[in-house]
């Protein structure tokens, strides 16, 4: 649980690991500020601190909404009570809602990516063979057929056939094939999905990169990894002003994410993040809830399988995925594991200039 502590100023004298991850800040980095610099003068945190100097006693408060440019967090429950050894000084308390939230969106994607699963076996046993017999048919027909619009109509039929082919096939995807995992230097994949990009789809966008050099190898399949990064970069890339847009890779170590695999007593451990955000208009409120379902999509003509078919390969690397959006900004976290103990090289991953990919944060 994120617990600091904090003077008669505000100012953070600690804060523990958890601390950390919930302000997206380093202790280092929260020991120079105030938490007012990251709240607005009228947030309910700052009058519960207020509150608890006042009376010298614990205070609580529920269902807090943290917004500001530099914290986005709901749901929040807050624990203030004062620390007799600090005149001021309180120890604060927080437990994250959304961390909660977040979990539950989980298991939702998780059970829609089975959803899908079964759906593609359906649709691949019951659809494709009788699909063939019908284009078969048409073909010939047409051949038979001296009537020009009669031609046109069975060409109409064949490439109907062959549209709801293509969609059981892309449906095929989801299925339950077991998956090689293995360690994986996420840094190479980033650069290999970022030159794909920069050489097709988002040759005319700016892709920023924020490495953390010293990150470990994650725990995943290098090309499943590809294609989940390839899909959320496409979809930032489709989002932006085709002039001013801008996508942001990065990566960080984040202590203390540890989660409860469904059906197992084991926590894992996922303090591996990479991220791809944008600087597009943010996705729609209602869509948010079910971003992640098959068939949701915001795009006119889409699917709205590929989200759906993200969901499912990060569910694959034993990973989490979540979106945090809103006007401006719109950033997808993948929270990754590191290799097992018994197959983890001792060595870090490679230095960014040892990588090609230059200083810490670099623009094409």
């Amino acid at each position: 649980m994120p617990a600091v502590v904090l003077d008669g100023e505000d100012r953070f004298r600690y804060a523990n690991p958890a601390a950390e991850l919930f302000f997206q800040l380093s202790f280092p980095t929260l020991a120079t500020i105030r938490l007012a610099d990251l709240l607005p003068e009228d947030s309910r945190l700052l009058a519960l601190l207020r509150q608890v100097r006042q009376h010298e006693a614990p205070v609580s408060d529920h269902d807090l909404a943290l917004e500001s440019p530099r914290l986005h967090r709901r749901g929040v429950t807050a624990h203030g009570a004062p620390l007799p050894e600090m005149p001021g000084g309180v120890v604060l308390t927080l437990q994250d809602g959304s961390t909660a939230q977040m979990m539950n969106r989980q298991l939702n994607f998780l059970g829609a990516a089975r959803g899908a699963s079964a759906m593609a076996e359906m649709l691949a046993h019951e659809v494709k063979n009788p699909l063939s017999g019908i284009r078969g048919a048409a073909q010939l027909l047409e051949q038979s057929s001296l009537d020009e619009g009669d031609r046109e109509l069975c060409q109409l039929i064949q490439d109907e056939a062959d549209r709801i082919r293509g969609l059981v096939d892309r449906m095929d995807m989801f299925s339950d094939r077991p998956v090689e995992l293995g360690p994986v230097n996420i840094h190479q994949v980033l650069d290999h999905v970022r030159r794909v990009a920069q050489t097709g789809f988002a040759a005319h966008l700016r892709i920023l990169v924020d490495y953390d050099p010293s990150l470990p190898q994650v725990w995943g399949n290098r090309d499943q990894l590809v294609q989940i990064l390839l899909n959320l970069v496409k979809n930032a890339a489709e989002a932006v002003d085709p002039v001013a847009g801008e996508i942001v890779l990065s990566t960080a170590y984040h202590h203390g994410v540890r989660i409860a695999v469904p059906g197992s007593r084991d926590r894992v451990h996922l303090p591996l993040q990479v991220s791809v955000r944008d600087n597009g208009p943010g996705i729609p409120e209602p869509v948010r809830a079910t971003l992640f379902e098959p068939f949701v999509t915001t795009k006119r003509g889409g699917q709205g399988l590929g989200l759906a078919l993200v969901a499912k390969l990060v569910a694959d690397q034993g990973g989490l995925i979540e979106c945090d959006s809103r006007p401006g900004r719109t950033a997808f976290r993948l929270s990754l594991a590191m290799p097992p103990a018994a197959v983890r090289r001792p060595e870090a991953a490679p230095r960014a200039a040892e990588r090609g990919t230059g200083p810490r944060a670099k623009s094409r």
